[in-house]
């Protein structure tokens, strides 16, 4: 989670290409980055303008929270907080919740403060690449005790404060008990990344896969694209091609659908610098065709842990089949695909001739 408080020494203000370099530095799939605004910031910019200003990042699937609850919501689901001298830290802190700082604050830092002392006490991120070993350092319970400095009443304040602002006001409070309401469920992010900048590390019989975005600096073996989503420069430059199947309203009149084993071939046929074009046909069942020529089915099995069911996102998957293919064509293969903290095994056959080719679709005629 990034928070940036509002005037000169914000984190936006300060560093406004932050959250665009950590996107492009923190792996997708492993993180999830979300940044808080200021309701004053967000008022000065607007949010066309702001939207437009993060467009790196948002594009690259970062969380804007909205100003009203959201951001709360956001927070206390926020594994790690970077931030500037803003008082959203202190929130962070009573979870005890690592804290970095990007900024200092300048002088607009009230020296002694409990915002102050918590800073002081933070790690500072110089190079968005060092978070990791930043993280590494927090020890759990360090950072509450700058915060119980700044929160009095704890398990009373909604009374506490409600019973002010009603005296303020001249009003009689309602004799109904101060019971918060439960926060609202963020929003998923405005924009899913369409292109992907893939490095796959291949072991004997596994693959690692770390996914980027194209703006990014660091090296990748090949750019993994959606076709629709994704623009022509990126599908032209592409070594691995792929379509969600979706269920688009039934179209009046006359329409074109396609199967999965005549997409990928014309898909490979359209754009010369594509080596693998795939169908992700549901969460566990793609279909994929390589340079080769061969029609192959991928079947991807989901992680199961301490009761959950961890589902992989195909287009990722398909990034390590991409590799794992390209060193070791020959098939039927099981590999384990290493995506975060979860590893899936993916189950490689020739499609049998025999096997159902449903067609999909209402697509545009090719790239």
């Amino acid at each position: 989670m990034l928070t940036s408080t509002w005037g000169p020494q914000s984190l936006l203000r300060r560093r406004p290409g932050l959250p665009a370099e950590l996107a492009a530095e923190l792996p997708y799939g492993t993180y999830q980055l979300a940044l808080i605004v200021h309701p004053n910031e967000r008022s000065r910019i607007g949010t066309f303008d702001l939207e437009e200003q993060l467009a790196a990042a948002l594009d690259a699937g970062m969380i804007l929270a909205a100003p009203h609850e959201e951001w709360a919501a956001l927070l206390v689901a926020a594994d790690a907080v970077i931030t500037d001298h803003g008082s959203t830290a202190l929130y962070a802190a009573a979870l005890d919740r690592p804290i970095i700082r990007a900024h200092d604050g300048g002088d607009e830092l009230i020296p002694g403060s409990p915002m102050a002392e918590l800073l002081a006490h933070s790690p500072q991120l110089a190079d968005p690449g060092g978070i990791g070993a930043l993280l590494a350092t927090h020890r759990p319970g360090t950072v509450r005790a700058f915060a119980a400095a700044a929160f009095a009443e704890q398990g009373h304040a909604l009374e506490r404060l409600r019973g002010e602002l009603y005296r303020l006001l001249d009003l009689t409070p309602p004799s109904g008990p101060a019971t918060a309401r439960v926060l609202p469920v963020p929003a998923a992010p405005l924009r899913t990344p369409a292109a992907f900048a893939v490095r796959a590390r291949l072991g004997d019989h596994e693959v690692h896969v770390e996914r980027r975005p194209t703006h990014g600096t660091m090296p990748a073996q090949h750019i993994a694209a959606e076709y629709g989503p994704a623009g022509i420069r990126h599908l032209q430059s592409a070594a691995l091609v792929y379509r969600r199947h979706t269920r688009p309203a039934q179209a009046a009149g006359h329409h074109l659908d396609w199967t999965p084993a005549d997409w990928t071939a014309r898909i490979l046929a359209d754009l010369p610098g594509c080596r693998t074009a795939a169908v992700i046909l549901s969460p566990s069942h793609c279909v994929v065709r390589t340079r080769a020529g061969a029609l192959l089915t991928a079947h991807l099995e989901p992680h199961r842990e301490h009761g959950r069911v961890h589902h992989p996102d195909p287009a990722a998957v398909l990034g390590a089949t991409h590799a794992w293919l390209a060193r070791h064509p020959d098939l039927p293969a099981t590999i384990a695909c290493l995506i975060g903290d979860h590893t899936f095994r993916v189950h490689l056959t020739p499609t049998e001739p025999s096997e159902p080719q449903a067609p999909f679709g209402n697509l545009p005629d090719g790239p």
